[in-house]
């Protein structure tokens, strides 16, 4: 008898503890989840948009100084001041070119900025002068 209600006690403890069905989610469990999610989507985003932002900028600084370097080829043989816009596919791009003489006896200083964006690059050159 003692076996049989000890027997009995243990399908009662063990019927009372495991008495919630495990069937889904509280709704507490889904809104922490979520607020879990929520918080690293964001993160994520702004990083995504941050270093987009930093190829942008490295993209038109590197397409800014190929065309100051193309300019200045052009400018050592032919110096001359003038100021305009690069044509398609850079027609965001503009330059403005510059030739003054130096300190140093028999020699210019060429000078290129070409300006994309926020960005601008400047290039300058010292080469003989042009008589």
């Amino acid at each position: 008898m003692k076996n049989a209600k000890i027997k009995e006690f243990r399908k009662f403890k063990f019927s009372i503890l495991n008495s919630r069905k495990a069937d889904g989610f509280t709704l507490l469990e889904v809104m922490i989840s979520l607020a879990i999610v929520g918080g690293l989507l964001v993160t994520l985003i702004y990083t995504l948009n941050y270093h987009l932002g930093i190829a942008e900028r490295h993209r038109n600084t590197t397409i800014s100084t190929n065309l100051a370097k193309e300019k200045m080829y052009a400018m050592e043989r032919k110096p001359v001041t003038e100021k305009g816009q690069f044509p398609e596919p850079y027609a965001g791009f503009s330059y403005e070119t510059g030739v003054r003489d130096s300190s140093f006896p028999g020699m210019s200083e060429i000078s290129v900025v070409v300006s994309g964006g926020k960005e601008s690059i400047t290039l300058s050159q010292l080469i003989r002068k042009v008589k």
